[in-house]
């Protein structure tokens, strides 16, 4: 049990959410709003039920997925605050992944210009990654997290007992964010993280999960509206969301971690061809990156829609596609440039990375 300080919020890190019912004693409130998904009412809603059991609660339920991360899911998660005759005074808990954390806290922070909103992330990828930022938001025609805020929520608590209710595909893809954090800030973190050769068997995700946060912690500390360092954290995400965007319509759709996994490959690639990345360097990363994740089928055909996807990105400054690049294993340089033609061919890179030249 261990506790993270943020500026006007605590990150609770095991401590089995017994601080829960002092947040809700303290505020007052008027009402309690928990939002969950099939799976995590089916799963981790009795977890909850086990600390809330003499706190009534209005319990709304959306679909599971990154395909409902839609104003069309925020408009029933607003009927319904509506149809509760929810005040300003209410607390809203959000239990599950990153679309509950991102949509849900997007929801509170909206409605009636904002109620109190507590983050509850049951996914490695949501405790490791969303957990920390204020960063809220839905997609919007098939661009990420293209309409959204910065707003900090009340508290957050990370429960590794969660992640024992989750297969270990969702398990890999919030690895994916583990090891960009090591790749950016941390080379002696992604020296344990290569060490590990049968990710399946592993389950001591604990012992990565703190150093993971604080990693991000000093990251968002420094820069807690992306105007400079904190766009480090997007590292695999330039062409990572762009694959992921394009997968979502079809019947191959990537989880997060997934995609970014490819575009870790990727982006190491375009570090390397501009000069910054070794190739040892990146011959170690793309390696391991390789033996933990899948290959994902990338049609050549599609790289102009990635394109188009790459520059509604919403950190591109003008015409010009942002990247993250690596200068070595736990360093970088944000706000870098290149050509399509380079991203095309760190697209291929990863291709013949799987399928051989």
């Amino acid at each position: 049990m261990s506790t993270l300080s943020l500026q006007d919020y605590t990150i609770h890190i095991d401590d089995d959410l017994q601080s829960l019912p002092d947040y809700i004693q303290q505020g007052y409130y008027t009402k309690v709003i928990v939002l969950v998904d099939e799976n995590t009412k089916a799963h981790c809603l009795p977890i909850l039920d086990k600390i809330l059991e003499n706190q009534t609660y209005t319990l709304i339920e959306i679909l599971s997925g990154e395909n409902h991360k839609t104003i069309e899911t925020c408009c029933q998660i607003w009927t319904n605050l509506m149809h509760e005759q929810t005040g300003r005074k209410a607390l809203f808990l959000n239990l599950g992944g990153g679309v509950i954390g991102d949509m849900g806290g997007f929801c509170a922070s909206t409605f009636k210009r904002g109620i109190d909103f507590i983050q509850i992330p049951t996914t490695l990828l949501s405790q490791v990654d969303a957990s920390i930022g204020g960063k809220l938001g839905i997609d919007f025609g098939a661009i990420k997290n293209s309409i959204g805020l910065f707003k900090n929520p009340k508290a957050v608590f990370v429960e590794s007992q969660f992640l024992k209710t989750l297969p270990f595909g969702e398990l890999r893809s919030g690895y994916a964010e583990i090891i960009k954090h090591s790749l950016i800030a941390d080379a002696s973190q992604w020296q344990q993280l290569s060490a590990i050769s049968d990710l399946k068997s592993y389950d001591n995700w604990a012992a990565l999960i703190e150093p993971s946060l604080k990693i991000k912690q000093t990251v968002v500390q420094q820069d807690p509206f992306e105007k400079g360092l904190r766009k480090a954290l997007n590292f695999g995400h330039t062409i990572g969301h762009a694959v992921e965007s394009l997968a979502l319509e079809t019947d191959q759709p990537l989880l997060h971690g997934e995609a970014i996994a490819i575009g870790m490959i990727c982006e190491s690639y375009l570090s390397h061809k501009k000069g910054h990345l070794s190739a040892s360097n990146l011959n170690e990363i793309s390696q391991y990156i390789q033996h933990t994740y899948d290959y994902y089928p990338l049609d050549s055909n599609d790289f102009d829609d990635l394109l188009n996807l790459m520059r509604n990105d919403k950190k591109n400054k003008g015409a010009a596609i942002n990247f993250t690049f690596l200068t070595g294993i736990g360093t970088c340089l944000v706000d870098q440039t290149c050509s399509d033609e380079l991203i095309c061919e760190s697209l291929e890179y990863y291709k013949k990375l799987y399928l051989g030249s």
